[in-house]
This record gives structure tokens, C-alpha cells and sequence, in this order.
């Protein structure tokens, strides 16, 4: 008597161990079955952009000739406004962008902010999808992130790749553009076109917004963190810019590297490399070759430090600079102007 009902124990064990197997199995072959990376892209893909630009140039003849721009972006809002770099959208006459399903719309440029590389665009509709933000400050080094964009003006939609957290809090200056702090590097592949892109979390949120790479390396890719980004674009959507204080003036940090080679006597502080006509730090009578170790009295360490001082006063506001200039320490009173 007792061997039939292990048998049918025994059997309804296999039946359940087979579906456990199959499930899993069932899962991974069916497309609304994916977990993991392809179940969260999959989700974020219907608000990834790629943006197309023109605008014009003048050839060494005079003549106008049309130049084609390539970016990236995302949705955050389902009213239409899409966040890019502003690099890629600076200068730009038209700009297209093109959405996963292949809709194209036109796209207009509601702000832009040069200092953070940020800008907002808006398409007309409603109902847009749309990718939330996460928060970048809770990134672990090591962390698997997921960078989406369009690269390199191949067709057929967004291209994924996938890397690690390589570092945090780092700086970066590129010439011609503004140095850029608080970057998220990672080894996820960012090529051109990539810029603009989201930097995804394993949960599909935004930590970042990719904007860089060192073309000379292999595997550093630099994004903007989203705790950075999030303040920038509320304030754009509302007002269209970012008012900030300024000095005038071009300057690079100051590391033994650079103190060694422009024969500094100190290794930290702003080397100021170029100083605009009749800016603030001009009436001031500071000079490229100087060196700011402090703003109103506390200390500038890298260049970093110097906008961080900066911001914590008014434009209008008159604010004492300490300056190194050959050998010697000198104080000037310097009339912030607002930052362009």
C-alpha cells in the first residue's frame, strides 16, 4: 500500500523539479520573460533619442557649407523635454531627434547651460516614455553600469554596452571647454555620438550622463553625475540658463605636474592661463602666469576649488583674490561678472 504513494511523491516531485528547470528555461527564450540587463533595457529603450544637428560653416573659399552634428539624449519628462551635452547641441541651427520606434521630430532648445555641459531640449507631444533618475552619490566603485546612446552614425537604433564604476568624484579639462568636476569614469565604451546618452544603474535609473572620453586610452569614459545634473535641468526647463559668478578668466588647476612644468614655486591653487579683456579679473589686474591659492579669504587648492568659492558669492560682489605672481604673495579686489 505504501509504494504507490511513494511513487506518486516521488513522481510529483519530478513533475515539479521539471517545471522549475522549464520555467527559468521558458524565461530566458521568450522575449516578456527577460531579467536582468535585457529586461532593463528593453525598458529604457523607448526613451532613448539620437540627435542629428546642422549647422553652418564658412569653407576657406567664404562659402557656407552645412556641417552635420551626431549626439545622443534621453526623455526624463513625458512632456517631451529631452537632456543632451550642450556640446552637442551648441551652435546647432536645426536639430532632429530620432526615437527608438523611428519617430522623428524636431527638437527645441529650451536651455543650455555651457559650465556643467547640460542642455534641455522639447519635442511637442504628450505621454512621452520617459527613464527616471537614480542617485549617483550611492555608486559603488566596481558597480556594474550600463551605458545607451548612438555612436559613430550607425544605423539601426541604439547601441548598449555595459562596464563598471571605475571611479568617482573625478575632474576633468578639455580644451576649449569648461572643466568639468564630480565625473562618474567608467569602462563602459563611449564613443563619439555616445555624448548626451544615459549612464544606467542595474535598476534602469540614470546615474549619469555620458559626456567624455580620453581619446589617447583605452577604457575611460567619463558621465556626469546625475546629483550634479538634476538642479541643472529643473533650473533650465524654468528659466532657460544658469546665472553663476565669474572672474573672467581661463585657468587650469595647478598639480606638480603642471607646477613642475611652468616652473611654479607652489603645487596647488588656479594657474590662470588666459585673462578676458575688461572681465572682472582684468580691472582687477590679474595677469596669465598668476596663481589664486584663495577667494575671500579661503583656500583654492585646484580649480575645482576656485568655482566652488565662486559660487558661494554674488555677481556685483566685490571679493578679495590671493594671488602668487613670481614668487611673491599679492591681494586684489576683483568685481565678480556673471559667468558666459
Amino acid at each position: 500500500m505504501k509504494r504507490p504513494v511513494v511513487a506518486r511523491v516521488i513522481a510529483a516531485l519530478v513533475l515539479c523539479a521539471t517545471a522549475a528547470w522549464a520555467a527559468p528555461a521558458a524565461a530566458r527564450s521568450h522575449p516578456e520573460g527577460r531579467t536582468g540587463v535585457p529586461a532593463m533595457v528593453a525598458r529604457v529603450l523607448p526613451a532613448i533619442v539620437s540627435i542629428t544637428t546642422r549647422h553652418i560653416e564658412r569653407d576657406q573659399f567664404n562659402q557656407e557649407t552645412p556641417v552635420r552634428g551626431l549626439g545622443s539624449g534621453f526623455l526624463f519628462d513625458r512632456r517631451g523635454y529631452i537632456v543632451t551635452n550642450n556640446h552637442v547641441v551648441e551652435h546647432a541651427e536645426q536639430i532632429k531627434v530620432t526615437l527608438s520606434d523611428e519617430r522623428t521630430f524636431r527638437a527645441t532648445l529650451v536651455g543650455t547651460d555651457r559650465f556643467t555641459d547640460l542642455a534641455v531640449m522639447k519635442i511637442e507631444g504628450e505621454n512621452f516614455p520617459a527613464i527616471q533618475f537614480g542617485g549617483a552619490s550611492r555608486l559603488a566603485i566596481g558597480e556594474t553600469v550600463v551605458a545607451v546612446g548612438s555612436p559613430l552614425w550607425i544605423e539601426g537604433g541604439p547601441t548598449v554596452t555595459a562596464g563598471v564604476v571605475s571611479a568617482l568624484g573625478r575632474s576633468m579639462e578639455q580644451p576649449g571647454l569648461p572643466m568639468l568636476h564630480n565625473l562618474i569614469q567608467t569602462d563602459a565604451a563611449i564613443n563619439p555620438g555616445n555624448s548626451g546618452g544615459p549612464l544606467l544603474n542595474l535598476a534602469g535609473r540614470v546615474v549619469g550622463i555620458n559626456t567624455a572620453v580620453i581619446a589617447s586610452a583605452h577604457g575611460i569614459g567619463f558621465a556626469i553625475a546625475s546629483d550634479v545634473a538634476k538642479p541643472v535641468l529643473r533650473a533650465l526647463i524654468v528659466n532657460g540658463r544658469i546665472v553663476r559668478p565669474s572672474l573672467g578668466i581661463v585657468a587650469v588647476s595647478v598639480t606638480p605636474q603642471v607646477a613642475y612644468a611652468n616652473e611654479l614655486p607652489i603645487e596647488r591653487g588656479a594657474l590662470v592661463v588666459r585673462v578676458d579683456d575688461g572681465g572682472a579679473a582684468d580691472l582687477a589686474g590679474l595677469k596669465p602666469g598668476d596663481v589664486i591659492t584663495a577667494v575671500a579669504g579661503g583656500a583654492v587648492k585646484n580649480l575645482h576649488h576656485l568655482h566652488e568659492a565662486l559660487a558661494r558669492h554674488r555677481i556685483g560682489e566685490a571679493v578679495e583674490v590671493t594671488v602668487r605672481r613670481d614668487g611673491q604673495t599679492l591681494v586684489v579686489t576683483a568685481v565678480l561678472e556673471e559667468y558666459r
